[in-house]
């Protein structure tokens, strides 16, 4: 079986593959404060009540947007489960083309989202990851990485609000019943969420342009479900994205 990582700035996703087919996965807190024996704890009691062995897993590949955090893992996967882990970046295979003016600017996550999209849906394509950061990466026809855009994640925007006012609060992100708020809370609901529906709109409707074909547009990431409704121009859902991408890139360094 196989371990897939992802390390975010806020969460580090796991799961376990047997060929491929998802059988498990996880989603915890991204410290980096933490040492890869900590790590090792919480992988292990994540494993048991899912009836999964260390020794069941023979291979390890990881994605790191957090660059203190990887050898931490590394280390974790050699010490605990005696493999080298592959690491998605210089020298392994993506099959993906990167057009980017300096390839290594672009996260892994980003890359890996694409592969998976581009498997599963073909290009031209889009797709939209609501994560710590708001991502749109931008595939043609013939599958390479064209590029894409950056926005703060809603998140992140939601803790601005309550960080550099005297009087806002923290706030649930969460769709008001009414684009008019009559509470303060309810009005940053609304300038959140239907502020993010208008910005994601928009920049799918900017890129569209550039790509200029019939394009698959793919939501992945912690507030895709929540959002994802009502985007009547993503056509796909998918959660599990960059895990199944790690699973691709593996399979494609395997082979090789």
């Amino acid at each position: 079986m196989l371990l897939v990582v992802d390390i975010g700035n806020t969460n580090i996703a796991l799961g376990v593959f047997d060929g491929k087919e998802l059988v498990q996965h996880w989603k915890i807190r991204s410290e980096q404060g933490k040492t890869s024996d900590e790590y090792k704890i919480i992988l292990l009691n994540l494993l048991s009540p899912a009836h999964l062995e260390a020794e069941s897993l023979q291979s390890v590949i990881i994605s790191s947007v957090v660059p203190p955090l990887t050898p931490v893992f590394q280390s974790l996967s050699q010490d605990l489960l005696k493999i080298n882990p592959m690491v998605v970046g210089p020298g392994l295979k993506t099959g993906m083309p990167i057009l980017y003016e300096n390839p290594q600017e672009v996260g892994a996550d980003r890359v890996v989202a694409s592969v998976a999209a581009f498997d599963k849906y073909g290009g031209p394509a889009i797709i939209v990851d609501f994560g710590t950061a708001t991502t749109f990466d931008a595939i043609s026809k013939d599958g390479e990485y064209l590029g894409g855009s950056i926005a703060p994640g809603i998140q992140i925007a939601a803790e601005a609000l309550y960080l550099k006012t005297a009087k806002l609060p923290r706030i649930e992100i969460k769709k008001p019943k009414n684009a008019i708020g009559r509470t303060t809370v309810t009005s940053m609901q609304s300038g959140l969420y239907f502020g993010y529906i208008g910005l994601i709109s928009n920049i799918i409707n900017e890129i569209s342009k550039e790509l200029g074909e019939e394009i698959k547009i793919s939501a992945t990431g912690s507030f895709a479900s929540q959002i994802y409704p009502d985007l009547a121009s993503i056509e796909y859902l998918e959660p599990y994205l960059v895990l199944e991408g790690l699973r691709i890139i593996h399979e494609r360094n395997k082979a090789s």
